[in-house]
């Protein structure tokens, strides 16, 4: 082989390898932006699942305060310490959330 023939073949392998370096570089920066992407999706379906969980705990302690069968007064009470009961599991999850 002569040896013009060799060094163009040693320049198209070298453009061909630094076109795949270059693919790698991007497919490795893709990934990581997809890797990240994909912690804050989990995170915000974490902060979600806990905030339907609180929705349901008030609904149930909602339906059990209404369901009292009590005179007006001490149930306005009772509906009062457990909200106040609710604010302080709601203030506790975001405590324990951050």
């Amino acid at each position: 082989m002569s040896q013009d023939k060799l060094t163009t073949e040693v320049h198209a392998l070298e453009r061909k390898l630094a076109l795949l370096v270059n693919d790698h570089q991007a497919l490795k920066k893709e990934h990581a932006k997809t890797l990240e992407e994909n912690e804050a999706l989990k995170n915000r379906l974490h902060d979600r699942e806990e905030q339907v969980s609180s929705f349901r705990n008030q609904i149930k302690i909602n339906k059990i305060a209404d369901n009292i069968e009590s005179d007006e007064e001490s149930n306005e009470e009772l509906k009062q310490k457990i909200d106040e009961y609710i604010k302080e599991i709601d203030k506790c999850i975001l405590h324990l959330s951050s």
